[in-house]
């Protein structure tokens, strides 16, 4: 196998050097702006799984690794630098087996549990409510806080609700306080359950409906602290899933239905390697990533059905690829690399989310740190940035800019039967009347000549951001951490309202036209 990928790469490179560029014309209307690019989409996730929390994020105030209260404190500069807008926590499949109150009060003091879903390891409770909500507010982002149905109990999430947001005198309140925290938390976004057509209940989704509605009734709104609920969505594609939902709870009592959905290049039994890999699995793992938008589009047309105003939205909380784990790693531990196809993945997820982003308005990928397709990996005090970090980091522009209408013409990328979109694109403009354009090149071997034709206004200048690298599965390590980064484009220029560049293949390009 690792004969025929290193020949892969060098036909790969050869194929680069012969083929003539194919031509991909992009044109915007920066006149019309549509809805609203929520900067909720641009989410995370962070479970007990791993070394996510303990490691990764949580070292311990006593740690030599260098920390802000217990907190890596590089990591926290690498988030804040990213300017993440929400973190969901505690899962995932964790969520339904944890219960809050044994995260609460000294850490010396807290009840142990199995953590039964990831490894069988023992989950010590140090990391709880407190340290999660205190990071939060540490890297700036908003909690995203996932709520047990499906071993917990209604009364467990209603005091959990009123221990976090209350500000006045009762139990709960009370109890927050004797634990440290006078004033409460703001906490907006709350799972009532997670997978609960699977590890969080095995539930039908008409019984899981009329759960959502008695729990989801008694997590109240205290102190001026108004809950934005999410229901637990469907599994991928289980249309009837959503069917039920919105016809049976509706708009009144959720804000937001979830849908999950992982990249798997191969099968859940053998799920393909995150670094080595040929041109056919490329060409798989990325129409995979398209059909995101097909799942997109059919779960919005039935919301639309039962919500043609778009109150509810659609939450894409867990999103992202999902290979084999790294090499005498802990298989529960889903600890995989991360290359330049991960954030060309990442890239396309992106551009559809930002094109529905009438109805898509809050999604996370899995997970933050050291699982799936992490944008931070680390190694005891070593940390590094994954091309999916760099990814995000480019698409930051977006965050509550206003989408624009853009279409597109690009030959499409052929393989064997396989026949995808060569080219990802949106645009957006924000209050300053900037307009940024995020495209990506899926093609792994061939460029483009691109023209970018922006129709009103009048555009003067033209800043630019390349994510590139020589081979689709370059990655970054801790010996070589810097081996796929981004870079700024050279020579870019506005003529007669067009910016004309070369796309080159496997790449992400974002412009700035001002």
């Amino acid at each position: 196998m690792k004969k025929f990928f290193i020949l892969f790469i060098a036909c790969c490179a050869l194929i680069s050097v012969n083929a003539q560029n194919s031509k991909a014309t992009v044109t915007v209307d920066t006149e019309h702006s549509q809805s609203t690019i929520s900067k909720h989409i641009y989410g995370h996730f962070a479970e007990h799984l791993g070394s996510c929390i303990y490691g990764g994020i949580w070292v311990g105030e006593d740690s030599p690794i260098p920390n802000i209260n217990g907190y890596r404190k590089e990591l926290v500069d690498a988030l804040k630098r990213l300017k993440i807008p929400n973190l969901r926590w505690p899962g995932g499949c964790f969520a339904d087996e944890y219960h809050w109150m044994d995260g609460i009060g000294p850490r010396s003091q807290r009840p142990k549990m199995i953590n039964t879903h990831w490894g069988g390891v023992t989950e010590d409770n140090s990391f709880g409510t407190h340290e999660f909500l205190d990071f939060c507010e540490l890297i700036e982002t908003e909690p995203y806080i996932c709520g047990n149905v499906g071993s917990g109990t209604v009364e467990e999430m209603s005091k959990w609700v009123e221990y976090i947001t209350f500000d006045g005198e009762s139990p709960m309140a009370n109890l927050r306080r004797q634990n440290g925290r006078e004033k409460p938390w703001k906490v907006r976004f709350w799972g009532v359950g997670n997978e609960n057509w699977g590890c969080g209940g095995n539930m039908t989704a008409e019984f899981y409906a009329d759960q959502y509605r008695r729990y989801a009734t008694y997590c109240r709104n205290y102190s001026g602290n108004r809950l934005f609920k999410i229901a637990g969505g469907p599994n991928v594609a289980d249309y009837h899933w959503t069917e039920i939902l919105m016809k049976n709870v509706g708009g009144r009592m959720m804000q937001g239905l979830s849908l999950l959905y992982y990249t798997v290049p191969r099968t859940w039994a053998d799920k393909g390697s995150a670094t080595v890999f040929d041109l056919d699995e490329y060409s798989v793992t990325m129409q995979k990533a398209f059909y995101m938008e097909e799942l997109v589009t059919k779960h919005s047309n039935i919301m639309d059905r039962y919500d043609p105003q778009k109150r509810v939205a659609l939450v894409v909380d867990e999103w992202g690829t999902w290979y084999n784990v790294e090499p005498g790693t802990n298989p529960g531990f889903l600890y995989q690399q991360n290359s330049l196809r991960d954030a060309l993945l990442a890239a396309v997820n992106f551009n559809i989310f930002n094109n529905h982003s009438d109805r898509v308005r809050i999604a996370n990928i899995a997970q933050m740190v050291n699982v799936l397709q992490a944008i931070i990996l680390t190694k005891d005090d070593k940390l590094l940035l994954t091309p999916t970090y760099y990814a995000f980091e480019m698409y930051n522009r977006h965050h509550d800019a206003s989408l624009l209408p853009t279409r597109f013409s690009a030959e499409e990328y052929v393989l064997g039967n396989d026949k995808i979109p060569s080219l990802s694109v949106s645009s957006s403009k924000n209050e300053a009347g900037e307009v940024t354009i995020t495209v990506v090149n899926v093609d792994p071997v061939k460029s483009m000549d691109m023209t970018c034709v922006l129709r009103g206004g009048n555009y003067r200048s033209c800043e630019g951001t390349i994510l590139t690298s020589g081979k689709v599965n370059d990655h970054n390590t801790f010996e070589k951490p810097m081996t796929v980064k981004p870079e700024i484009m050279s020579g870019l220029r506005v003529v007669n309202n067009e910016v004309k560049f070369t796309l080159p293949a496997k790449s992400i390009v974002c412009l700035v036209v001002k």
